[in-house]
């Protein structure tokens, strides 16, 4: 399979393009582009994962399916069903884009944490709090908690985005809104956790993002994928240990050890780490929904 960097679709330009995505406007909806781009410590890779796009684009898919009783962004993820001139170029879109509806994404990254990870265990082992929030003594690193818990961050443009506490996500968004998107990302985990445990895999923690249509709150971006989302194997987990996971892991770990000093520009991924991690997505994908992409 072959790596996507972009699309181009002729006379549009992309409204917006990140790490990962490109936005294109048709002038009413968005249609989103899902790339084999992939980013670590906040930088763009020169080596994409071919097929990791589709992966992403169709898990979440997956998920706004799953969580249809709460109002998400997607509208369709058939081609066929795209305005001109999107449809005209459904060959290349297939599998790896969305038409969703426009939305104003609100300005926090919603992080559910179920188990002590990452940024996390570093906080604990600090000051035995997440994101403030005191917790039991004796946790280890990967330890689960006793019960998810909320930590939002900035949504930083660039560079590092940062903890928030629950009085400066009230400031940004309002009481009512605030308890809103803690009430509904407590919820998506608690249920994608259970689904997912059921399939063997473990959702360590991950992010959600919510935005504004007409009033309406929207899921949006992208739901439960290993980009967004720490994947363990259910049957590899133990407390005190760093399991293998399903994600972008398993880069973030090559380039510790490689000596890159985390600024750019990225060194290139060995084949072999694109093969590996390459496989570890589509194999996220095959376990959750039952499909084979490979």
């Amino acid at each position: 399979m072959d790596a996507v960097l972009q699309i181009a679709i002729p006379g549009f330009q992309p409204v917006s393009e990140g790490k990962v995505r490109q936005l294109f406007d048709d002038g009413e909806n968005l249609v989103v582009v899902t790339t084999d781009r992939i980013s670590a410590f906040d930088c763009v890779l020169p080596t994409p994962i071919p097929g990791k796009g589709i992966v992403l684009n169709q898990l979440s898919a997956f998920w706004f399916q799953k969580f249809s009783q709460i109002p998400n962004h997607l509208i369709s993820f058939d081609p066929e069903d795209f305005p001109e001139p999107f449809r005209t170029y459904a060959g290349e879109l297939r599998g790896r884009s969305m038409l969703v509806r426009r939305a104003k994404p609100l300005p926090i990254e919603c992080v559910v944490r179920g188990y002590l990870a990452g940024s996390g265990w570093k906080e604990y082992q600090q000051s035995r709090t997440l994101c403030g929030i005191e917790q039991p003594a004796g946790l280890n690193q990967a330890s689960r908690l006793p019960e998810p818990v909320f930590t939002p961050t900035t949504k930083a443009l660039g560079g590092h985005d940062l903890p928030l506490t629950w009085e400066e996500v009230v400031d940004l968004l309002g009481s009512s809104l605030a308890r809103r998107v803690r009430t509904l990302s407590l919820a998506l985990y608690s249920e994608g956790a259970r689904i997912a445990a059921e399939k063997g895999i473990i959702i360590a923690d991950t992010k959600f993002e919510f935005g504004l249509a007409n009033g309406d709150l929207l899921l949006i971006d992208e739901c439960l994928t290993p980009d967004s989302s720490r994947f363990w194997p259910a049957d590899q987990w133990r407390p005190a240990a760093n399991p293998p996971s399903f994600d972008k892991q398993y880069v973030r770990d090559y380039l510790e050890a490689s000596g890159w000093n985390k600024q750019p520009p990225a060194p290139t991924l060995p084949p072999d780490v694109v093969a590996q991690t390459a496989s570890r997505y589509l194999e996220a994908h095959k376990r959750l929904t039952g499909f084979d992409l490979g």
